[in-house]
């Protein structure tokens, strides 16, 4: 807690007794048996088990004072009766000062009198609570050689704050000077449990309590980096109970990277790193300002998978971050995690990039050289897919046996001007369109280059890869993970992103479209033809199928899919793909080809293959049925009876002729959302009643994008909302709007009145 030093700090001293701090939490076994086999080790076992120490839950607590206004009083020692008479209390006089608590000495910001020079904490001989008879209230005594310099404050609390203020400061500064010239180990390491224990059981309540131990400890660890592994673990093991709550600084995370890659299997990994881990995910990081602590991250996880059990262990830590239940109590452990996995695949090629981009490598910039001259010039790159054999069930090699090297390919882009004008597929000179399969099919000219991933860097990346397909399979995080990895591609990566194509909800599937125009994204990457397609377009296939399935703009979709992948698209039906079939029928039906010669070349693509042919009949035959239904006529006005159901609505459409109705209340019924698969057959359809019905956004995104002529719509007393009243800004002929009694917001109807046309007969909305 932070407490002010004024003199108003009294009262809140004595409110302060009664509350607690310092709530330390016992730390459990996080991770349950980390490995087996030849390790023979289990977590809590070993030699270098945590000790807890446990704070005091009561008593008073202190912010660290680095500076403040006091009284100050040095009463020399009497030598002569004449001394002691002019040191006695009726000739005593007080001082204002503003003192520094520096480093190493008490420094005054007005140097004069008293306090004319520093007092160093190593000529402090003692300090106590003044406690003589009759003696000033609120003073400090510090002794020194020759006498004694009293600190008076406003009152008890600030008195103790100076107090254990200037106890921590010279204790401080003794362990310093004896860390910094260490003579026996054995004493080190004893004055360093003496330290430790300090800072946990000091009454100060700040940050710098904790970290000035540990900046003291790495700066001797930095300074004696020949010890033995056995001090190294002491050492470790000693200063745990600072780490449990507590980032250590960077150098000390340079010492705890080193320990992980020279004995990985140590227990020092598993039962000191482990918390210390755990809390640098939970907590917002700035791994930016902090690379070491994602170094020391990356480290750790590494070396779990040394351990015989690897990746099951790493697979235990991951959802011990995740925790036991469906939903993870601690937000920034998915953005953190990604951000070391990304770190480290990254790192797997990093050479290799900074060599094309005459860059320097990060290796490069801590030895401190400059940009290199002599460097090619950069050309557009782009990872395509390697042709390894057929991996194992594994996913990755025991450690001990690892796999051979991966081999990446690499496609160096040339202009290629006539080669991307054949696959645009437009007219040529106003002849017809090329085959658009035939388009499809042609490669461009490129030049690929085959790099070879050192056996270290093949692991890593095998490590890292698989934890982000282990984030992918917990519901609860897919969403923000795929919008970390949006458009990230690696073969590593192609799990994951099949679990995004399977995720039914829309702000999962929908980041596998682009974001941003000239960019693609996973959608187009993974399109027959596209640089990461090595499944002849299955993955694509899934894509499109879960994306129909829930895009609420299905004919702007399929728009999108005519003009940009409809070659795709056409190639998979011609495979027999029952997806990429019912795309092309779609296309057909709703008239979204205009061009003859594509129509004819979809529907030659069609009746290429069995199930292409069955759709393609079923199609005409609702074609031929539709058409004969307007040209019989029937009704232009229905009523239907309350509590009609979708099934009854459907059973009387499909009974008789409505190609001409312009008409049709079904309020006060109880169909839904469903039944917009027929209304929007009724081409003719002008006014539609849906009071107090169950009608929902799903049915009026269909009705926004098929019925352009429908002028009357009621839609009060339904479920609607927001998000599918939008939806109707695209129905231009609409100019009677009933929204009495939904879930409509004041910003939307504003939006509304703003995009909906108003024509000669004033459009009217209806609100509450």
């Amino acid at each position: 807690m932070d407490f002010n030093s004024g003199s108003g700090g009294g009262g809140g001293g004595n409110e302060l007794h009664n509350n607690q701090f310092y709530q330390c939490e016992e730390n459990k076994p996080l991770l349950g048996e980390m490995s087996e086999g030849n390790n023979n080790t289990k977590l809590g076992a070993g030699p270098c088990k945590r000790t807890l120490h446990h704070c005091s839950s009561s008593g008073m607590r202190y912010k660290l004072l680095h500076e403040g206004d006091i009284q100050v009083c040095v009463v020399k020692h009497p030598r002569t009766f004449l001394s002691k008479i002019l040191t006695s209390k009726f000739l005593r006089r007080w001082e204002p000062h503003h003192l520094t608590l520096t480093e190493s000495s008490l420094t005054s910001a007005t140097p004069t009198g008293y306090m004319e020079t520093s007092l160093s904490y190593s000529s402090i001989e003692d300090l106590q609570l003044l406690s003589w008879d009759n003696a000033p209230k609120y003073c400090v005594q510090l002794s020194f050689p020759g006498g004694t310099v009293l600190l008076q404050a406003a009152n008890s609390y600030l008195r103790d704050q100076w107090f254990h203020s200037l106890q921590w400061k010279k204790k401080i500064y003794k362990y310093r000077k004896v860390l910094n010239n260490p003579s026996r180990w054995d004493v080190v390491l004893k004055e360093i449990r003496a330290l430790v224990d300090m800072a946990l059981t000091s009454p100060l309540q700040d940050e710098s309590i904790h970290q000035a131990p540990l900046h003291i400890i790495s700066t001797l660890l930095a300074e004696n980096s020949n010890l033995s592994t056995q001090d190294h673990e002491n050492i470790i093991v000693a200063i745990a109970p600072l780490l449990e709550n507590n980032h250590p600084p960077p150098d000390l995370c340079e010492f705890f990277c080193k320990h992980c890659r020279e004995r990985p299997r140590s227990m020092v990994v598993i039962e000191v790193f482990t918390p210390v881990v755990q809390r640098i995910l939970k907590h917002n990081m700035d791994f930016g300002k902090c690379p070491r602590l994602r170094l020391f991250t990356q480290e750790y996880i590494l070396a779990l998978n040394e351990l015989n059990a690897g990746m099951e262990v790493v697979k235990k830590f991951v959802h011990s971050m995740h925790g036991p239940t469906g939903q993870c109590p601690h937000p920034r452990v998915l953005p953190n995690l990604v951000a070391v996995c990304l770190a480290a695949i990254y790192s797997c090629y990093e050479e290799f990039i900074n060599s094309r981009d005459n860059s320097p490598s990060l290796k490069e910039i801590r030895n401190g050289c400059q940009q290199q001259n002599d460097r090619k010039p950069p050309m557009p790159l782009r990872l395509l897919r390697p042709e390894p054999p057929t991996p194992p069930a594994t996913l990755l090699p025991v450690s001990g046996n690892p796999s051979p090297p991966h081999e990446i390919l690499v496609e160096l882009e040339r202009n290629n001007n006539s080669a991307n004008a054949r696959r645009k597929g437009g007219p040529s000179g106003g002849d017809s369109e090329p085959n658009l399969i035939d388009c499809l099919l042609v490669s461009p000219a490129v030049n690929t280059l085959s790099i070879q991933l050192p056996a270290q860097a093949d692991r890593v990346l095998g490590c890292f890869a698989l934890i982000l397909k282990m984030l992918s399979d917990y519901d609860d995080w897919r969403p923000a993970l795929a919008s970390l990895l949006s458009h990230l591609h690696c073969r590593e990566l192609k799990y994951v992103i099949q679990r995004f194509a399977e995720d039914p909800r829309q702000e999962v599937h929908s980041c596998l479209l682009s974001v941003r125009s000239g960019k693609d994204g996973w959608f187009q990457l993974y399109s027959p033809g596209g640089v990461a397609c090595d499944d002849d377009g299955e993955l694509f296939a899934s894509m499109v199928h879960i994306l129909m399935g829930s895009c609420y703009k299905t004919k702007k979709f399929l728009l999108s899919l005519a003009e940009n992948k409809l070659g795709p698209c056409m190639l998979l039906a011609l495979r027999g793909n029952q997806t990429m079939v019912e795309i092309l029928c779609l296309m057909l039906e709703y008239n979204i080809i205009e061009n003859k010669d594509t129509q004819l070349q979809i529907i030659s693509t069609l009746e290429s293959t069995q199930v292409g042919l069955r759709m393609y009949e079923q199609l005409c035959d609702r074609q031929r049925e539709l058409k004969e239904l307007q040209r019989k006529g029937g009704p232009t006005r229905l009523t239907l009876p309350s509590k009609s159901t979708d099934a009854d609505l459907a059973r009387l459409l499909s009974s008789g002729s409505f190609g001409n109705l312009e008409n049709l209340s079904l309020a006060f019924t109880n169909v839904t959302s469903a039944c917009a698969e027929q209304l929007i057959k009724l081409p003719s359809l002008k006014q539609l009643n849906l009071w107090s019905t169950q009608f929902g956004d799903a049915g009026l995104r269909l009705l926004s994008e098929h019925l352009a002529c429908l002028q009357v719509l009621n839609l009060c007393e339904t479920p609607v909302t927001d998000a599918g009243l939008l939806a109707l800004s695209s129905m231009k002929s609409l100019c009677s709007l009933n929204m009495n009694s939904t879930k409509l917001t004041a910003d939307t109807y504003e939006d509304l009145k703003v995009i909906l046309p108003y024509n000669s007969c004033q459009m009217q909305m209806y609100t509450e």
